[in-house]
């Protein structure tokens, strides 16, 4: 029977040339604490500044995103235009006044034939002050009248209680919907359905409270009381009163409800075939599509800020790993004295180089990350882990420490042992 022979296993790990490299460039690190802290802090400081607004931004998205994703991409709006000119060139016939009036909005709805949930709201009284009791909020709080198809046009849910129903409307109930910051202005956590409030000098009963949508562009339903639109045109609107008009088409073709809605508004509004539209339609996604327009110049901003940063952290970088080639010059003449070579040397102080702007770049991502999160919170957005951006940072630090490095790393391979010996 023969007896099998085998080698030596072979040890699986990292080159121990390659540890004993990384041991030396932490040794380095750590010899020079205070520039290192310094260098791991501008670039901390690049990158928390490109994450943390990147990140706020994300959450922005997100959130606008939520908000008008519940009102339906197709759904728009009719309202009234408050600008005399078109393209620039003053109108010379003015039919109707600029406002859309009750009874046109009224007209529409009954004569809309495309298959919609149509709502027709005004604004009440804006920055008014609220009671209950002893208790009253800001003087912030809009009130709003509405129809019950409102709620679902802008996309809210009720918390507590009830929305309101078509006998509110025909019977012109004093009841009313708050928002979610209006009632813990008023009631502090407690329930308020049932509580009566005071708008002016009119009380109106609760019925319910907006679940909380957060913040949104343009004010929000949780600085909201919503009471039936009878109701107010009885006591605060008039037909004088400025109307809007609210669409949710339930064919998804929007362009074609849109453009039967423009045509019989125009015959309501009683233009002719060479009158501008005195009126505005507004598409949800339109708008939502200005706001990401507008938070990619943010987004272009934040980049620009950071790499103007991480610009300035790789050339100091590069100065330190320079200043560091020139201090240890008899360290690397006595390395290469005892057989290291040249790739060798270049690949410590690459360790280094990488070293310092990895732990630059964790400690600004966790920064980043923090910062963005928390300023998403004051304004009421949703938490959000930007992985791309995560991994982006981690690949500029890499390439902003092999590129600062790398120069140093050459100077260094390229010292003669003999003078570097000699080197006082």
């Amino acid at each position: 029977m023969c007896a099998t022979v085998t080698g030596p296993k072979l040890k699986a790990g990292l080159n121990p040339l390659i540890k004993e490299n990384f041991r030396v460039s932490m040794r380095s690190i750590k010899s020079s604490k205070l520039r290192s802290v310094l260098t791991i802090m501008i670039i901390a400081i690049g990158i928390t500044s490109l994450v943390g607004i990147l990140t706020a931004t994300d959450s922005l998205k997100a959130l606008m995103n939520d908000n008008f994703g519940k009102m339906g991409a197709n759904s728009f709006s009719i309202r009234s235009s408050f600008s005399d000119t078109q393209s620039g060139v003053r109108r010379t016939r003015v039919l109707n006044r600029r406002n859309i009036t009750y009874s046109q909005a009224k007209m529409f709805a009954e004569s809309y034939t495309t298959p919609s949930v149509v709502t027709i709201s005004a604004t009440a009284l804006r920055n008014a002050t609220i009671k209950a009791g002893s208790v009253k909020t800001n003087p912030t709080i809009g009130v709003i009248a509405v129809d019950e198809n409102n709620l679902r046009f802008v996309g809210a849910k009720i918390a507590l209680g009830r929305g309101f129903h078509s006998s509110d409307i025909e019977s012109s109930a004093f009841t009313a919907v708050i928002g979610s910051s209006v009632a813990y202005s008023l009631f502090k956590g407690e329930n308020p359905i049932g509580n009566v409030i005071t708008v002016g000098a009119v009380r109106y009963e609760i019925i319910g409270v907006l679940e909380k949508q957060g913040a949104t562009f343009g004010g929000g339903v949780d600085s909201q009381v919503w009471i039936p639109l009878s109701n107010a045109r009885g006591v605060f609107l008039s037909e004088n009163s400025f109307f809007s008009i609210g669409v949710i088409p339930l064919d998804e073709n929007q362009t074609k409800a849109i453009d039967a809605a423009e045509q019989l508004f125009r015959s309501i509004r009683r233009l002719s075939p060479i009158d501008s539209s005195d009126f505005r339609i507004t598409r949800s996604d339109a708008f939502m599509e200005g706001i990401m327009e507008v938070l990619s110049y943010v987004t272009i901003a934040a980049f620009i800020i950071g790499s103007i940063t991480l610009l300035g952290a790789a050339v100091g970088l590069m100065n330190i790993m320079l200043v560091s080639v020139k201090e240890r010059t008899r360290e690397i003449g006595t390395r290469k004295a005892l057989g290291a070579n040249s790739k060798t040397i270049k690949q410590q102080f690459l360790f280094e180089s990488i070293v310092i702007g990895q732990l630059g770049g964790l400690f600004g991502i966790l920064l980043g990350v923090a910062v963005g999160n928390v300023t998403a919170l004051i304004m009421r957005g949703p938490f959000v882990m930007p992985w791309f951006w995560i991994f982006s940072g981690v690949a500029v630090c890499l390439l902003v420490s092999v590129a600062s490095g790398y120069i140093p790393a050459v100077r260094a391979s390229k010292l003669d042992p003999i003078e570097a010996l000699r080197y006082e």
